[in-house]
């Protein structure tokens, strides 16, 4: 197994960092080289992208895809991480929401839209982390960033009492987003554009780009084994393909340049044998490879 290259779909259950999740596969597969394409939050369950060995050189490319996420959002009630994890700071409730103020407070949150992080969160303020400059009661202001909210659809609503007594609305919620987005702050501003405030009680990921959680597996069920998907696979569901001939595959498994692709952005370059050989992007009069996965 140590050998093996290729990328593992992890269904994450809740409680484990994302950390957590690579060092046990590490163990399983037995190597050190073993990485993520974007964390989830302890909380948080589903989908997690894994490199195991060479293809960890993939996951630059598996980082910034599309995600859609399921979430129960609480509003009424308002914490200090935007999730059910912090203490609560605000709780001015919520009674009635009628389905056209949702429906457009959540249609505000669609589309191209400015997002202010999460203050407890891994960006980092002057060298810290924003989440340890919070929990040692530091005051963090986060610029607004640019994101894009393909889709933030209602699922279901339910009245609830929370454990203090406030009135709540628990609103259950699918979201398709660019890369970066914080569904925890889409919580909050969803909240605060109600007149109250908001935060996430539950959070799963169900898809990855073209990666689905129902093809993933749980860290128990590769107990006997780890499954991966082959790095010609992955490569060919993530990135436009350019099929090579036996001649130009010979030249890129050099790191020579061939014509070029004609294509925006990197391509995949394969083998006549269906193998990935290469990653491409043209530069000029010719295509220049960016990462060669199988050098001569």
């Amino acid at each position: 197994m140590s050998g093996a290259d290729g990328v593992v779909l992890v269904d994450k259950t809740a409680g484990m960092t994302s950390h957590d999740v690579v060092a046990r596969v590490r163990r399983l597969a037995g190597t050190r080289k073993v990485g993520h394409a974007g964390t989830l939050d302890p909380m948080a369950t589903g989908l997690l992208l894994l490199g195991v060995n060479r293809a960890t050189r993939l996951l630059t490319y598996l980082v910034g895809l599309d995600k859609t996420y399921r979430a129960t959002v609480r509003l009424g009630q308002g914490t200090v991480t935007d999730d059910a994890e912090g203490e609560v700071t605000s709780a001015p409730g919520v009674r009635d929401v009628e389905e056209q103020a949702l429906h457009d407070a959540v249609a505000g949150l669609t589309g191209a839209i400015e997002q202010v992080p999460s203050a407890v969160s891994a960006i980092k303020v002057d060298g810290r982390r924003s989440y340890a400059r919070v929990r040692a009661g530091e005051e963090v202001e986060l610029a607004a960033r640019p994101v894009t909210v393909h889709a933030f659809e209602v699922l279901a609503t339910r009245p609830a009492t929370a454990a203090d007594g406030t009135a709540v609305l628990d609103v259950d919620v699918e979201v398709v987003c660019s890369s970066g987005t914080y569904v925890r702050a889409l919580a909050r501003d969803l909240g605060a554009a109600l007149g109250s405030a908001g935060h996430l009680t539950a959070l799963r990921r169900t898809r990855v780009g073209a990666f689905d959680v129902a093809e993933a597996a749980s860290l128990e069920a590769m107990a006997d084994g780890v499954p991966m998907l082959d790095t010609s696979d992955v490569a060919r569901r993530v990135l436009a393909a350019r099929e090579l001939t036996e001649a130009e595959t010979a030249e890129v498994r050099y790191g020579r340049g061939l014509a070029p692709s004609g294509r925006d952005g990197v391509v995949a370059a394969f083998a006549p044998d269906g193998h990935v050989v290469a990653l491409l992007t043209d530069r000029g009069d010719r295509a220049r490879p960016v990462l060669v996965l199988d050098p001569a």
